[in-house]
Parts: structure tokens; C-alpha cells; sequence
């Protein structure tokens, strides 16, 4: 009897472990969240960070440029706005009056800078939820496209000059706020 026991259980653990848990069969994964919605989020996040420069770089700071012929950190934010603005007219929104390239290119104000920036995104993440199919064609610079794909454009627009602005801070000695944030919570070093 007490070696059927021991077999038993033996049997017992070894179909413990060959048979997954029944939640994990049970578990359905989340709905994948639509398109139009990651984007969204995605053009959130970066927005944040660009806000967060803008308002961290000193005024005097927003007429800095690397180089001859290369935009000033005022011209590379209002270039991020011209951009939603004119990625959004693709989409089927058409932008405000007073948006184009060559119009925000002129401002060097911080708070107005600010205040478009933030403005331009709203903009395009109403045009993106508010954007017919997906699959509808367009142009886009010269070449047929979808407004899916001028989405996705959308956004690495605005990752592209996310990563030249980090760049501009560092070299002006700007810490980005981010940066700050998790510098803060790190344990002290010996």
C-alpha cells in the first residue's frame, strides 16, 4: 500500500508539472489597441518630452545653433509644430491660419513657443482620432502613400527632432528633465 501511495503521488506531481495552470488557459490576452489609438499615445509621450525642453531650455538659449545653415532650438520646436500642422492637412485636417514653416520659423519667444508646440499637438492627435480609413490614399512628399503611413511619419517626425533637441541640450549643458528625474531617484554613489 505505501509503495502505491508514493506512486500515486509521484504520478500526481508529475502531472502537476506537465500541466500548465488552468488560469493560463483561461487568460484571454488584451484586444490590441487600434492604430489610430497607439499613435496617439505614442505622439503623447514624445509630446511630453518636447514640452518639457521647450520649458526647460532658457530663452536665451532658443536662438543657439550648432552651426551655420543648421536650425536654432527655437527654429528645430517651431519646425516639430509646422510639421503636426502640415502632417494633419494630409490626413484630412486642415490647420489653423498661421502655421506654416515659414510663419513659426520666425517665433523665438519661449512661452509662445510653448504655447504652439502644445497647440500643434493637439491639433494632429484630433486629426489622427478624427482620420478617414487608414488604407485611404494620399500624397506624401510627391509619392503615393496612405494616411497610415503619414501617421507613422507623424510620429518619427517628431522622434527625429526629439533626439536632435536632446542633443542641443546637452551640448548647452541643459539637462533633460527625464534625465533629471531618474538621476534623483538612483542611489547615491560611494
Amino acid at each position: 500500500m505505501h509503495r502505491s501511495i508514493l506512486a500515486l503521488g509521484t504520478f500526481a506531481c508529475a502531472l502537476a508539472l506537465a500541466i500548465p495552470a488552468a488560469p493560463v488557459f483561461a487568460q484571454t490576452p488584451p484586444a490590441p489597441a487600434s492604430f489610430k489609438a497607439e499613435a496617439i499615445h505614442n505622439l503623447q509621450e514624445v509630446e511630453k518630452k518636447l514640452v518639457a525642453l521647450a520649458e526647460r531650455f532658457p530663452q536665451d538659449k532658443y536662438g543657439w545653433r550648432p552651426g551655420e545653415g543648421v536650425r536654432s532650438s527655437s527654429e528645430v520646436f517651431m519646425h516639430i509644430a509646422a510639421g503636426n500642422y502640415g502632417y494633419s492637412k494630409l490626413i484630412g485636417t486642415p490647420p489653423p491660419e498661421g502655421t506654416t514653416g515659414a510663419v513659426l520659423a520666425k517665433i523665438t519667444d519661449k512661452a509662445k513657443v510653448v504655447e504652439i508646440l502644445k497647440a500643434s499637438f493637439a491639433h494632429i492627435e484630433s486629426a489622427i482620432q478624427n482620420a478617414p480609413e487608414m488604407d485611404k490614399p494620399v500624397k506624401l512628399f510627391g509619392h503615393d502613400a496612405t494616411v497610415r503611413e503619414v501617421i507613422l511619419q507623424a510620429v518619427t517626425h517628431c522622434h527625429e527632432h526629439l533626439g536632435q533637441l536632446i542633443a542641443y541640450s546637452r551640448v548647452n549643458g541643459i539637462v533633460p528633465p527625464w534625465t533629471e528625474e531618474a538621476q534623483a531617484h538612483q542611489p547615491a554613489k560611494k
